[in-house]
């Protein structure tokens, strides 16, 4: 079964790739993660018309979010190959869960984890907007914590469908976002991030006013 689920996702991230690989980077240091979305659905939604995955795409809010953490990754690790697949990794893991609940995949204690799962990414989410707005706030062992958390939930969700490249992907975001390091870098009061997080926090405001969090 896990193969089959594998299978049917990468299937659909090609077609994002294909349709996408001209609109990636719009410029030379610009991650566009919502040419993604729009053009991938209408590429989903063509070529699979009828079936449950071909609903599964970005919308505005979640892209730009997306856009932001790219350049929130790149601009702390210099590195925009890293960058680039933290936000790759990031997106198949949604397409994935996408899949596993739009073909009622999930059992009823999956399901509940993933609202468990939803309530800890708002909290984390309220967290961060608080830590950013509220000069100090900002408390490294609560989000620490709380990633591990949603890290955890996320893996008993996903490790009886998807294999263990999967799991590595997961391991790979929640490493990098829930680095101590990163974390210190970002909400320091004179940060140099702080422009770049200061998008993000209004992506997550967005999110959490359109009830996507």
């Amino acid at each position: 079964m896990a193969a089959i689920i594998e299978l049917e996702c990468w299937l659909v991230y090609q077609f994002v790739v294909n349709e996408c690989s001209d609109c990636l980077f719009m410029t030379e240091t610009t991650f566009k993660a919502r040419d993604i979305g729009l053009r991938a659905q209408k590429k989903i939604l063509s070529r699979m018309a009828g079936k449950s995955i071909a609903k599964v795409f970005i919308d505005d809010v979640t892209a730009s979010l997306l856009d932001n953490l790219y350049r929130l990754a790149k601009e702390y690790s210099k590195n925009k190959k890293e960058a680039e697949k933290l936000i790759k990794n990031i997106i198949k893991i949604v397409i994935k869960l996408g899949v596993l609940y739009r073909n009622n995949l999930l059992l009823e204690n999956e399901q509940v984890l993933a609202h468990m799962l939803k309530g800890k990414l708002r909290k984390i989410a309220m967290g961060i907007i608080s830590f950013y707005e509220v000069d100090f706030s900002y408390d490294r062992n609560y989000l620490m914590k709380a990633l591990q958390e949603a890290k955890d939930i996320l893996n008993s969700i996903i490790c009886r469908h998807l294999t263990d490249k999967s799991l590595n992907r997961v391991e790979s975001i929640f490493s990098f976002f829930g680095n101590e390091g990163f974390l210190d870098a970002i909400f320091n009061t004179n940060s140099e991030y702080r422009d770049t997080l200061g998008r993000v926090v209004a992506d997550l405001n967005k999110a959490i006013e359109n009830g996507d969090l």
